[in-house]
C-alpha cells in the first residue's frame, strides 16, 4: 500500500515543516534551516530555495496562492506567488508558531503557538481581527470542522478545547491525554475527531457528542501528525518512535508501519511532519533526520 519511492536531501538541519503547493506535483519544507525548499514530486527533486526566513520554521499553510510561514521567533511570513515576493512579515506571537490553518468560509488565517493563545486575521488586509488565550501554554495543533463550524487547539496540558467559528466562544473541552496533547485531525465527513498525544495514544472521539469511543496505543511515543488521505477511507500517522503507521478510517485497523525494522527504509529520528500529495498518490514525511522521504501510495 505504501512503497519507498524516494529519499530527497539537501536539508542541512532537522525538518519540522511540509506544504504542498498550489501547482500539481510541487511541494515546500523548511526547518532549522535559514529557508524554505521547493520540490518537484514529478521529478523527485530539488528545485529551488525559495525564500530566506529570519527564524527557523515550524509550520507551512498554502492558501489562495499564499504561502504562510510560521517561525520559531512568533512571527510569520507571507509569499505571494502572483506577486512572487514576501508581502508581509508579521510579528504574531511572543513565541513560536506551532500552526497555522484557514477558515475559507470566514477569509480568516488562525495562528497558534506556544503562549497558548489563538490570533485570527483577516486574509483581506492581515489585520488582527481577535486573540483567544486556548492554554496557560503551548497549543501545538489547530484542526477545523469540515463544515467549519468548529475549530479544535491541541494543548500541552493535555486537553482538546473546542471553540465555535462563529464567535469563537468556548464550546466543549475534551480531558483525554495524559501527556501534552500534540496532533488532531476531523474525519473528512466529520464522523469523528482524532486525537493523538505524547502518551503515544490515539483518542476517537465520536461528533457531535464528543464521546470517547476509543483509544489506540498506537506508537511508542509522541505522535506528531495525523492525515487522512484526500480521497479514500485511510488516515497516516507520524511519530517521535520514527515510524508512520497506516490506518482503516472506518475500523482503525492498521494496514501498515513504515519503519528500518519493517520495511528496511525509513526515518532513523523522529517524524515531524507528513503529508498526503493532492492527488493522494504519494505520502511524503520529514523529521529531525535532515531527510524528506516519499512513498508510493496503492490502494491494494
Amino acid at each position: 500500500m505504501l512503497k519507498h519511492l524516494r529519499t530527497l536531501s539537501g536539508h542541512q538541519n532537522p525538518v519540522y515543516a511540509l506544504a504542498n503547493s498550489g501547482k500539481e506535483g510541487l511541494f515546500f519544507s523548511a526547518g532549522n534551516d535559514k529557508g524554505v525548499v521547493e520540490w518537484s514530486l514529478e521529478k523527485l527533486a530539488f528545485i529551488m530555495v525559495k525564500l530566506p526566513v529570519q527564524s527557523s520554521v515550524y509550520c507551512l499553510h498554502y492558501y489562495n496562492d499564499q504561502l504562510f510561514i510560521g517561525e520559531r521567533s512568533g512571527a510569520f511570513s507571507v509569499f505571494d506567488f502572483v506577486k512572487q515576493e514576501v508581502v508581509a512579515r508579521i510579528n504574531a506571537h511572543t513565541k513560536p508558531i506551532f500552526n497555522i490553518q484557514t477558515v475559507k468560509s470566514k477569509n480568516e488565517l488562525l495562528t497558534a503557538g506556544e503562549d497558548g493563545t489563538v490570533a485570527v486575521w483577516s486574509l483581506a488586509d492581515l489585520k488582527e481581527i481577535y486573540r483567544v488565550q486556548v492554554a496557560k501554554e503551548t497549543v501545538r495543533a489547530i484542526a477545523i470542522s469540515p463544515n467549519e463550524t468548529e475549530v479544535a487547539f491541541a494543548c500541552k496540558d493535555g486537553f482538546i478545547r473546542i471553540y465555535n467559528l462563529a464567535d469563537y466562544s468556548p464550546k466543549h473541552e475534551l480531558d483525554g491525554h495524559t501527556l501534552p496533547a500534540t496532533s488532531l485531525a476531523y474525519h473528512p465527513e466529520g464522523k469523528y475527531l482524532i486525537t493523538g498525544g505524547r502518551d503515544a495514544q490515539l483518542r476517537i472521539w465520536s461528533l457531535p457528542d464528543y464521546e470517547l469511543k476509543q483509544t489506540i496505543p498506537a506508537h511508542l511515543f509522541a505522535i506528531y501528525d495525523i492525515i487522512f488521505h484526500p480521497k479514500l477511507p485511510y488516515f497516516a500517522t507520524g511519530s517521535q518512535d520514527k515510524s508512520i503507521k497506516l490506518w482503516d478510517a472506518e475500523n482503525f485497523k492498521l494496514y501498515k508501519i513504515l519503519n528500518i525494522d519493517k520495511v528496511g527504509i525509513g526515518h532513523t529520528h523522529s517524524i515531524n511532519k507528513i503529508i498526503w500529495s493532492k492527488t493522494g498518490e504519494h505520502l511524503i514525511s520529514t523529521g529531525d533526520d535532515k531527510k524528506i522521504m516519499v512513498w508510493d501510495f496503492n490502494d491494494v
